[in-house]
């Protein structure tokens, strides 16, 4: 009987540690100092939050091409419970600056906030795509 415990365990445990983090999906930037917002893709990378660029858009919305493409814009982010992520990286292509960042999850928005030494910035609200 014991046994069949431990199974039934050791498979919930599994179960709920595969299931994907809310914070899952595709996302729509707001507009960079230059116009342009992008499609960032979050999932988890090693054990932690990360997001690629995977889509760039000019001021009226038409796709654009851009080195940046696919390139890691969120790294080493963790999950802190009740929509709260800290402890990782975002980078902003159009400044070409790498922020401590936090992030704060509300449904289909996701505030954004970072600090390079003493420099902090709002890094406005993304909107969820899917």
């Amino acid at each position: 009987m014991r046994f069949f415990v431990l199974i039934a365990c050791a498979a919930i445990f599994a179960a709920t540690s595969t299931l994907a983090d809310p914070i899952h999906g595709l996302w729509q930037t707001i507009q960079d100092d230059n116009g342009k917002y992008g499609h960032i893709e979050i999932k988890t990378c090693d054990g932690t939050i990360c997001g690629f660029l995977r889509k760039s858009f000019d001021t009226n919305g038409k796709t654009v091409e851009t080195e940046h493409k696919n390139k890691a814009i969120i790294w080493d982010m963790v999950n802190k419970g009740e929509g709260k992520y800290a402890g990782g990286k975002i980078w902003s292509p159009d400044r070409d600056k790498t922020y401590d960042s936090k992030l704060e999850l509300n449904g289909d928005a996701l505030k954004i906030s970072g600090c390079v030494l003493f420099l902090c910035r709002d890094g406005g609200t993304w909107t969820r795509l899917k």
